[in-house]
């Protein structure tokens, strides 16, 4: 017997957009998986020499589609991609295609973005906000329209540190009309250099953008069945569709590889700090619970529409320092065989010294490195790599050293109105997430879709050799430094007395 929500999807046409993104990969795999929807749109930006039905065909070769291809192999076919790309004019929708979404389609899930912080604005800008404003046009010609779930970001306003469910257009110093206006009127490059008067207190072009997209949503929705679904940061995936599955090196699943392959050693990271940090399956599940609430709730044109944040509950929460051990704690049980050190991480917050500890860390012994490549006549690499490193660490250092509280009263209150079959089959209750037995399964996770190890007692062995291997010449190294730091204050103490 269908649950609520499943009888919600029933017979229903979805269009997705951001559907090859991470977080739209679940989405589209949880609604075929366990709703008879009868068809999804997605919108797939075309590449040079690739037919959008060939990347689609693809995808029954990647893990995150095993289940679904085991429990339901004819799901594919419900599948129709379309093609587009946000940053073209209208989308990039051929009039066919718009005639056939504006009457077919009944849910909107809109989740395509730019998700590099460091993205030039009017890439950011076309993309996040243009792109938002585009769907609202296209949405408000759908005739059979009955949920519009725009996929924001808990960080869409990180300017403030208590984020409640709501709008917050006055933290911007232009309204998303205005910048709009502005983009149209002037070249990208002279747009792009007036990025730090448009961001004013926003760390980056992403979380700005985000929050442009936000405030047209705010001014030009109307009366749209329309709600916002605002992620904290989204992480590998908890119990499904496999559990650990992870397919991108963002964010701390990053920085987790990086010391599981001993390349990352030191980091500007608050260990005191939240660490906002939601799996992906919470998020793909929580998206469709506000697709079918949308349904039920009638909103008049100039009430502002419903905002659903997830994040860490407030008994159950995560600081980096806990992340960071629940890390270190793998090591030894799944550790990868393929490492450059043995993993450990120093945490600093002192910003101005973390150049200077990083070049001991990192950079000095890459130099070493890479002499022994050139030495051995391959191509010398690990300098360059850390120089991304670091990059990306400088990037991400607003964010690791700051805790944020996100308010989740809406969120709480749609778990309370779902049935108990909708709350066991899309599960999203952060309080009852056990931490500890969620890192165990996201770091073997990490171990095979990113270190491409297999959980296999062979593989695990050699990593455990490697791992013994290397922490014995850490441990040899350790010695050695503090025996010449040691010789170094026995010979000043000399001197002075």
């Amino acid at each position: 017997m269908d649950t609520d929500i499943q009888k919600c999807f029933r017979g229903k046409t979805v269009f997705v957009t951001g559907a090859t993104g991470f977080l739209g990969k679940v989405v589209i795999e949880k609604l075929l998986r366990t709703t008879e929807v009868r068809r999804v749109y997605l919108l797939v930006r075309p590449k040079r020499g690739v037919k959008i039905d060939e990347r689609i065909t693809t995808w029954s070769r990647e893990p995150v589609f095993d289940l679904l291809i085991r429990e339901r192999p004819e799901a594919f076919q419900r599948i129709c991609p379309i093609a587009g790309d946000c940053l073209a004019p209208d989308l990039g929708l051929s009039e066919q295609d718009r005639r056939l979404l504006t009457t077919e389609v009944q849910f909107v899930i809109h989740g395509a973005a730019t998700v590099r912080f460091n993205e030039p604005l009017h890439t950011a800008l076309a993309i996040n906000t243009r792109g938002t404003r585009l769907m609202l046009q296209l949405a408000k010609e759908m005739t059979l329209l009955e949920a519009f779930v725009h996929i924001s970001t808990a960080f869409s306003n990180c300017v403030i540190q208590d984020i409640k469910e709501k709008f917050y257009s006055e933290l911007l110093n232009c309204s998303s009309q205005q910048v709009l206006e502005l983009s149209d009127l002037v070249s990208d490059e002279l747009l792009d250099s007036m990025e730090p008067a448009l961001l004013g207190s926003f760390p980056n072009t992403y979380t700005y953008t985000k929050a442009l997209a936000e405030d047209v949503i705010l001014r030009e929705a109307g009366g749209l069945p329309l709600c916002v679904f605002r992620p904290a940061v989204i992480i590998a995936a908890h119990k499904e569709p496999t559990s650990g599955w992870i397919d991108n090196m963002y964010g701390p699943m990053a920085i987790l590889f990086g010391v599981a392959r001993g390349v990352l050693r030191i980091a500007t990271i608050d260990v005191k700090a939240q660490a906002s940090l939601v799996p992906v399956d919470y998020c793909a599940n929580l998206a469709l619970a506000c697709a079918w609430r949308t349904t039920n709730v009638e909103r008049k044109e100039k009430e502002p529409p419903s905002i659903y944040q997830l994040a860490p509950s407030e008994g159950n929460k995560l600081t980096h320092g806990e992340f960071i051990n629940h890390a270190l704690d793998g090591r030894m049980r799944c550790p990868l065989t393929k490492m450059l050190w043995y993993p450990f991480l120093h945490c600093m917050t002192t910003l101005w010294l973390y150049p200077l500890a990083a070049f001991f860390y990192h950079t000095l012994p890459a130099y070493f490195f890479d002499l022994a490549l050139w030495l051995q006549g391959r191509k010398p690499r690990l300098v360059k790599i850390y120089q991304k490193v670091h990059s990306t660490l400088i990037i991400l250092g607003p964010f690791s050293c700051k805790s944020w509280e996100f308010a989740t009263n809406n969120t709480d209150r749609l778990m309370n109105q779902m049935s108990a079959a909708d709350r066991k089959l899309f599960y999203f209750d952060m309080a009852s997430l056990d931490w500890k037995e969620y890192f165990q399964s996201a770091l073997g996770g990490m171990r095979v879709f990113l270190g491409k190890d297999p959980l296999t007692p062979e593989s695990i062995a050699k990593g455990l050799k490697v791992i013994k291997r290397l922490k014995l010449f850490h441990h040899i190294l350790q010695f050695c430094l503090c025996s010449v730091a040691a010789a170094a204050v026995w010979f000043l103490l000399k001197l002075v007395l």
